[in-house]
């Protein structure tokens, strides 16, 4: 089974507390993906490298994909690994950092995932460049894509598509070159939901948009079902 969730930000208690507590069932071979925002890997302290040892030891998967708020040379050190199909840079233990535009096979569903975004005017100027999407990072995923004739059952990204963000009337400017790409990955590929993480809200935007921050939820989950609940 796989989980997700919306931004981390360095924040311990998404794992220690209620959300993922009340999962009873989120078993050893289970995952729990983040849409990024990760923010663990920020000094490269001690303390920040004992934090990451505990989270690889969690009984299930603990994976995510980049957003704007991280430390992407400290990212860049870590090991490149192939896992499930496609490129992770593994951190430790069962936590892994899933690349931009690769397609990973996770119990038993293929999952497209496309991290990084753009900066808004209230950011930090300490956020690295990196956060934004390469044109080798869009090529990457559109050849991932092809690979699997546009067809995947779940895309975990940072920012939604354009439409999305109209929708929320957020009034957030999104780059020409990125909104031409999530737009054209949207238009082109078969996929069953998508879950961000950007904006900060816990919304359902019929019929497959998932934006995530606080809540854990399967990606089974159904919106009209009392049972599933997070």
């Amino acid at each position: 089974m796989i989980y997700v969730t919306g931004d981390t930000h360095g924040d311990l208690n998404r794992f220690k507390h209620s959300l993922l507590k009340g999962f009873r069932k989120i078993k050893k071979r289970d995952s729990l993906i983040i849409c990024g925002d990760f923010g663990f890997i920020w000094g490269g302290g001690k303390e920040e490298k004992r934090l990451l040892k505990w989270l690889g030891k969690r009984r299930y998967d603990v994976l995510f994909v980049d957003g704007v708020h991280e430390n992407f040379d400290l990212l860049e050190e870590y090991e490149i690994e192939e896992w499930c199909g496609g490129k992770t840079h593994k951190i430790s233990g069962k936590l892994r950092h899933l690349m931009r535009g690769e397609v990973f096979e996770i119990s038993e569903k293929k999952v497209f995932t496309f991290g990084g975004g753009e900066k808004s005017e209230d950011d930090s100027k300490s956020i690295s460049a990196k956060c934004k999407p390469t044109p080798e990072d869009f090529e990457r995923a559109i050849n991932s894509l092809q690979k699997h004739n546009y067809e995947v059952d779940y895309i975990i990204s940072y920012e939604p598509p354009t439409m999305i963000t109209e929708f929320l009337a957020l009034n957030e400017n999104v780059s020409d070159n990125l909104s031409h790409y999530l737009d054209e990955i949207n238009q082109k590929t078969d996929y069953e939901r998508w879950f961000f993480g950007r904006h900060h809200i816990d919304k359902i935007i019929p019929p497959k948009y998932f934006a995530l921050f606080n809540n854990v939820i399967s990606t089974e989950y159904d919106p009209l079902s009392k049972v599933n609940k997070s």
